[in-house]
């Protein structure tokens, strides 16, 4: 029996940002661990060409590209030369990191099940923009992150895991915003790492885990059990 003494090739991972790219940057970090990400980040693709991802992308020496919206009549245009752009990576995973376009059907399609997002507020609520506002308006006394699988539905996949965070009386949507962003930071790698190394997957539209069906809310994300 012959047995190939290469090693395996890395896992593949395309980023797509809007802006500043902190969660990007967090992923960037955790790439350069000693635990990794059990894959690499092959390239950063921004729809603004000011977005300053793109730069740390560069200073971590990933592959960047601006495609930018002016340049197409539709959504569907675009979105069609933003998977000619992505498919050359041939990526394992694609992730939203703060992309800030509703992307079309043919693109979520393409790539379901290996499609993920972070959105800043515990979905179900505060799907769309201003998500801190709107639970400070609400007099909401939690907030908190979700990571999903994409489908068509806006922010409406399946859940993965949500951390929450309080809110305190003392509270604005900048204080808000920077305790959300915290635990961003934590899930992002670590729902990445879970994808790459295979414990995390989409069997039609229920989310597995280990091989055990996620809870209709996903996983609630506790710092001191994150390994578990």
């Amino acid at each position: 029996m012959m047995f190939s003494s290469e090693p395996a090739a890395a896992r593949r991972v395309v980023v797509l940002i809007s802006g500043s790219g902190s969660n990007l940057q967090a992923l960037i970090d955790a790439q350069q661990t000693e635990e990794g990400l059990g894959g690499e980040i092959c390239a950063v693709i921004s729809d603004q060409p000011d977005a300053y991802g793109l730069e740390r992308a560069k200073q971590a020496g990933i592959s960047t590209l601006c495609i930018s919206p002016k340049n197409f009549s539709s959504r569907e245009d675009y979105d069609q030369q933003l998977i000619r752009e992505i498919d050359q990576f041939q990526p394992d995973l694609i992730l939203l990191a703060g992309f800030m376009r509703i992307l079309s059907s043919a693109f979520v399609l393409r790539y379901f099940g290996r499609l993920l997002n972070i959105h800043p507020s515990l979905l179900p609520k505060y799907k769309g923009l201003h998500t801190h506002r709107r639970a400070l308006e609400a007099g909401d006394n939690e907030h908190g992150v979700s990571i999903h699988f994409v489908t068509e539905e806006l922010d409406g996949g399946p859940l993965i895991v949500q951390a929450k965070v309080p809110i305190d009386l003392e509270d604005d949507e900048s204080s808000l915003a920077r305790k959300v962003q915290v635990q961003e930071h934590l899930l992002y790698p670590l729902v990445t790492r879970w994808f790459l190394q295979g414990r995390l997957q989409l069997k039609g539209n229920q989310p597995e885990f280990d091989g055990h069906p996620l809870p209709q809310q996903g996983l609630l994300y506790q710092e001191e059990t994150h390994s578990n």
